[in-house]
């Protein structure tokens, strides 16, 4: 880990991408993982829906929305190359997030500028933030980073049920990467050799266990 300027960075939240965000949903909901909806990310021609995870993390799933104009660049996440839902990205919380990118890049690896992102619940409360950019090729071992500030954490009003068990990834480089995990300050995770990047999470819900990948 990099020193006190991350205050204790956490696991903040998992990305699973897909094509079809209500097909999905649907789909986890019959497996018993229920997500909440999570609402629309302007001109990024996306929505989401969303679960806690316990401990202060939750699991994003992120998709098109059809409500939205096509946008002008591509969707985050690797969306519009999807054929199936797939676990691409995950995300550490900070406290200061610029002191984080600042000792992320003292430390070899630069995890882009923060920008500021809001969007409208479906209750009409505003959240914002503020995050390092998303992964431009998927999945990524690396994760973004994330700064609530005063906005009240999602995983406090996404649904609830689920707990995150097990989350491990795989790497081709895995001391490269381990390297590159404690750079950003990212909380401990299994990094196992494989043959290209690949993350998986296993989530308790009441009637089973649920596989992401």
């Amino acid at each position: 880990m990099i020193g006190p300027v991350l205050d204790h960075p956490a696991l903040d939240h998992l990305v699973l991408a897909t094509p079809d965000l209500d097909a999905t949903v649907a789909d986890l909901a019959g497996r018993g993982l229920v997500t909440s909806p999570g609402g629309a990310h302007d001109g990024l021609g996306t929505r989401n829906a969303l679960a806690d995870l316990g401990d202060g993390a939750y699991l994003e799933v992120i998709g098109p929305d059809p409500q939205q104009p096509e946008p002008t660049q591509p969707r985050p996440f690797g969306i519009d190359g999807l054929r199936a839902p797939r676990l691409v990205a995950w995300a550490v919380r900070v406290a200061d997030i610029d002191a984080a990118v600042a000792a992320a890049r003292s430390h070899g690896v630069d995890p882009g500028a923060a920008r500021d992102m809001a969007r409208l619940r479906g209750d009409g409360v505003r959240l914002e933030w503020r995050l390092t950019p998303p992964p431009g090729t998927v999945p990524e071992v690396v994760p973004f980073l994330i700064a609530w500030g005063a906005t009240e954490h999602p995983s406090r009003s996404a649904a609830r049920g689920a707990r995150l068990e097990e989350f491990t990834a795989a790497h081709p480089d895995p001391a490269g990467t381990r390297r590159r995990l404690a750079a950003v300050g990212a909380p401990d995770v299994t990094v196992a050799p494989g043959p290209a990047p690949a993350l998986r999470a296993l989530v308790a819900t009441p009637t089973g266990t649920v596989e992401l990948a």
